[in-house]
C-alpha cells in the first residue's frame, strides 16, 4: 500500500517537473518545518497564556512591513550573511548596491533551502511570522527591533535615491 502511494507521488513529481529539477518532496519538508514552527508558537502561546493583540495598528503594520522587507533582504542578499547561505549557494557576483547574487546548489533539501535563503520574497513569510510571534511574546522589544530595521530600510532607499541624484547631476555636467 505504502509502496503504491509512494510510486504515485513520484509519478506526479516527474509529471510536474517536466524535465527540470524541482524537489517537491523537499519543498514539503520545508513547508512542514514552517507549519511545525507555527504550531510550536501556538502551543507556546497556550502554555504561557500569551495572546495576540486584539488589533494591529496601522503603525505596527507599517513597521512589520518595512522591517520584514529589510530583514528578508539582509538574510537573502547581504554580504555579511553570506556564511549562513554558503552551504546552499555559490557566489555568482553582485546583484546591486551592497547585495550579492548567489546560485542555488545541491539537490533535494539542500536545493529547497537554498531557494528559500536566496529569495527575499520566499523568506519574507518566515520573517513576518517571527515578527508576529514577537508581537505576541515581546511586543515592546519587537516594536523597537521593527523600528530599527524600518529605519535601515528607509536609509537604504535614501542612499539609493542620493546615488541616483548624484549620478544624474554628473551626467548633466
Amino acid at each position: 500500500m505504502t509502496n503504491t502511494f509512494t510510486n504515485k507521488l513520484r509519478k506526479e513529481e516527474r509529471a510536474y517537473e517536466s524535465g527540470a529539477d524541482r524537489p517537491l518532496g523537499s519543498y514539503l519538508r520545508v513547508l512542514g518545518a514552517y507549519g511545525g514552527a507555527v504550531a510550536g508558537l501556538l502551543a507556546l502561546g497556550k502554555l504561557t497564556g500569551a495572546r495576540a493583540p486584539k488589533r494591529i495598528s496601522p503603525m505596527d503594520l507599517f513597521l512589520m512591513g518595512l522591517s520584514t522587507h529589510r530583514i528578508s533582504r539582509t538574510i537573502t542578499k547581504d554580504p555579511v550573511t553570506s556564511p549562513l547561505r554558503a552551504p546552499f549557494t555559490r557566489y555568482a557576483g553582485l546583484s546591486g548596491p551592497a547585495e550579492l547574487h548567489e546560485e542555488v546548489r545541491g539537490h533535494g533539501i539542500k536545493h529547497a533551502v537554498g531557494e528559500l535563503v536566496t529569495c527575499p520574497f520566499c523568506i519574507a513569510q518566515w520573517v513576518a511570522t517571527a515578527y508576529a510571534a514577537g508581537m505576541v511574546f515581546a511586543p515592546a522589544a519587537t516594536r523597537v527591533a521593527g523600528a530599527t530595521m524600518s529605519a535601515v530600510a528607509i536609509s537604504d532607499w535614501l542612499q539609493l535615491a542620493y546615488a541616483r541624484l548624484m549620478k544624474s547631476t554628473e551626467e548633466e555636467s
